[in-house]
């Protein structure tokens, strides 16, 4: 379940103030306070990393999976506040695992040994501010929320690790409420597609998040990290409404054409960027000009992330004619789909307004990258992917 509807107006109307003021949101500490929060993931066995799930909410592994490893951030994080978020996870064989933070993996995602139980603790001026409440689903049933470094499951005994719930709250408020959804919104049920947006973020960026946000709805943007500085609050917003934060790499260097210390150089130093105006790393990247080889896939293997190709390929760049793309989508769109676009026209944001709710019309949801993958056999670092077909 992501941020409601009001919430969502405010922050899209401070995120327009700022953008005109030139000013990071990350920058007005009473904004930021009031709304850090925890994003983690879970990798599913068999299947791959989670959507990125939303403080406070169930993230399960789907009926013949579990969890091996968890990554954690946190998003939000005021200017100048000090500390992080610490995670650390049993091992089934080997015990409890060194600390880890900053998204980075606790467990093992390249193995099939589950997690038997969960720790998380909050560090520096985070952790005198804010407590960390905590669950995992064991058994067949979620724990009861522990905080603070505490324990969540049960080592010694067998029993796996299915899922997680953590949310971050003021010293002082309490415990959490309960979620009211598991896994987001999205109904496994019916059609699904991703619109994905490749090359910016721009100015044309704000009208498609515009027409995202007047229909509830979620895209997957691409994003070329040498631009990411400009667009700040722009981001800020992507992220506030739900969607999803891609890396197009630094540059929009050609995968093929650098070594492998080179590929993940470009993708650190975008997700490190990334992560300054977030609080996040990105989970997929798509490769520039889609050139991939099995080189460049065992980089990506190791870097951790999934290459995410496309279903739909709208030429946007090319004819810059929104009737153009408007028809190339609603002539072959289907179930599972992965439809490009660049969020460098303004004949793109054009076609965006009319497709959107068109789509939603003819009863396809608009997901992110990740909750579709999610919803359809997950994903694996280092694969390749056109479509995510039911």
């Amino acid at each position: 379940m992501y941020i409601k509807r009001i919430k969502k107006f405010i922050f899209g109307v401070a995120a327009g103030l700022l953008a005109m003021a030139g000013t990071m949101a990350v920058s007005f500490p009473t904004y930021a306070e009031e709304d850090m929060k925890a994003v983690y993931w879970i990798y599913n066995n068999g299947s791959g990393w989670s959507a990125e799930t939303k403080d406070n909410r169930y993230v399960q592994a789907p009926a013949d999976s579990y969890a091996t490893a968890i990554w954690a951030s946190l998003e939000n994080q005021p200017a100048g506040m000090t500390g992080t978020i610490e995670y650390q996870v049993n091992l089934s064989g080997f015990g409890w695992m060194r600390w880890s933070e900053h998204a980075t993996e606790a467990g093992n995602s390249s193995g099939n040994r589950p997690l038997e139980a969960v720790k998380m603790r909050l560090t520096g001026q985070v952790g005198e501010q804010y407590d960390v409440y905590y669950s995992v689903l064991q058994n067949g049933d979620w724990t009861e929320l522990v905080m603070n470094g505490e324990k969540a499951g049960v080592e010694g005994q067998g029993l796996r690790v299915d899922g997680l719930r953590v949310a971050l709250r003021k010293k002082g408020t309490g415990l959490p409420e309960e979620p009211v959804t598991v896994l987001g919104n999205v109904d496994p049920t019916r059609p699904m597609v991703a619109l994905t947006y490749d090359d910016g973020p721009s100015a044309v960026t704000s009208r498609i998040l515009d027409s995202l946000e007047a229909h509830g709805a979620r895209a997957t943007f691409y994003m070329v990290g040498n631009r990411m500085g400009s667009y700040q609050s722009t981001i800020q917003r992507m992220q506030a409404l739900g969607c999803e934060l891609g890396s197009h790499t630094w540059n929009h260097s050609y995968l093929t054409q650098l070594s492998a210390d080179g590929i993940r150089g470009n993708l650190n130093q975008f997700d490190t960027t990334l992560q300054t105006i977030t609080g996040v790393r990105s989970v997929t990247m798509r490769p520039p000009g889609g050139f991939i080889n099995s080189s460049v896939q065992s980089t990506l293997a190791s870097y951790g992330q999934p290459a995410i190709m496309w279903s739909i390929d709208t030429l946007d760049w090319k004819t810059r004619n929104a009737q153009s793309t408007i028809n190339t989508v609603l002539s072959k769109v289907q179930d599972g789909d992965i439809i490009l676009m660049h969020d460098l026209y303004g004949a793109t944001a054009d076609a965006s307004a009319v497709l959107i709710p068109e789509l939603i019309n003819r009863g396809y949801q608009l997901v992110t990258i990740s909750e579709l993958a999610a919803y359809r056999g997950g994903m694996q670092p280092g694969q390749v992917y056109y479509s995510f077909r039911p």
